[in-house]
């Protein structure tokens, strides 16, 4: 297997085999709206965040990511669900299917979630596992005999002889969008609630992104994946149950001032606390000063 591919599953696979621009890409595309001058307000990688973070996404639509796929059916039809990509798929009426199907491994062979209905929960035991692999594959064999039979014994047509084939048969397509959207399959099919073997393409396909637009990926997990929004009554709980009667007693400034205490240096002139103790959290949480002054009026509406 070539170096941009990865195995996913028993026969599938993810390739990357080709993309259009770059970090650097979204920062020209954000800033011809502006012209130069915006280069000297922040760096390619704040705007990239700051892009991120105000959900200004049209910068991030210049780039485009193109993968070869080779999947179980089934599982195409979850990733044929983000409509925004451009997909070309292998043919079952002009070609022969593939004798190739998903058998999930014992691990993931599992009873009936009686929480969620479109999931699985505890495994079951080992020889029922063995039963369902066995019986699967016996399955599997007889699909795929009655498929070559109806077309080599009776010429018939391709199109109408693949209704024997089960959804777990193996199919190849080319998957093309651009980043944006990429980062929105990404996030609903690489969540721990989405099926397991989806997430296990979505994974793959990120990790190769990644290395390509690595400013762009940091922002998307800091202000996407790993953000957490509450709404406006879970919000209204917090400043009056939570933020209220801490903010009542000390100000903001004076809480991150007591928090980096022992890392300050100069403890009489309290504005140079100030700026040293912003300096320090920034440093500490890899925030700009920008970042800091947005958390800063979030979550106490300054």
């Amino acid at each position: 297997m070539e170096n941009n591919y990865v195995k996913v599953l028993d026969h599938g696979f993810v390739g990357l085999v080709d993309h259009m621009g770059d970090d650097n890409s979204i920062v020209q595309a954000a800033r011809v709206s502006y012209g130069d001058g915006t280069k000297a307000v922040s760096t390619d990688r704040n705007l990239i965040r700051y892009l991120m973070r105000h959900k200004h996404t049209t910068p991030f639509e210049m780039c485009e990511v193109k993968f070869h796929l080779k999947l179980p059916i089934f599982i195409m039809r979850q990733l044929v669900r983000h409509r925004t990509a451009s997909i070309n798929e292998y043919s079952g009426r002009y070609s022969v299917m593939s004798d190739e199907f998903y058998l999930p491994d014992k691990e993931q062979i599992c009873k009936q979630s009686t929480t969620n209905k479109q999931g699985r929960a505890n495994e079951l035991v080992d020889n029922q596992k063995l039963t369902i692999q066995n019986q699967t594959q016996a399955i599997f064999d007889d699909a795929a005999k009655t498929y070559h039979e109806f077309i080599e014994d009776y010429d018939y047509s391709r199109e109408l002889a693949r209704t024997v084939l089960p959804v777990s048969n193996y199919t190849e397509c080319y998957w093309k969008a651009n980043l944006k959207n990429f980062f929105h399959m990404v996030g609903l099919r690489a969540d721990s609630h989405a099926q397991w073997e989806i997430q296990e393409y979505a994974n793959a396909m990120y990790s190769m992104v990644k290395p390509l637009f690595p400013e762009a990926c940091q922002a998307w997990e800091d202000y996407h994946r790993d953000a957490v929004t509450f709404s406006g009554a879970e919000w209204h709980f917090i400043q009056e149950w939570i933020i209220g009667d801490m903010s009542k007693s000390d100000t903001f400034d004076e809480i991150i001032i007591d928090g980096t205490w022992d890392k300050l240096e100069n403890k009489e002139d309290k504005p140079a606390q100030l700026r040293q103790a912003e300096k320090i959290i920034c440093e500490e949480y890899n925030l700009s000063k920008r970042e800091f002054t947005e958390m800063k009026n979030k979550i106490f509406k300054l």
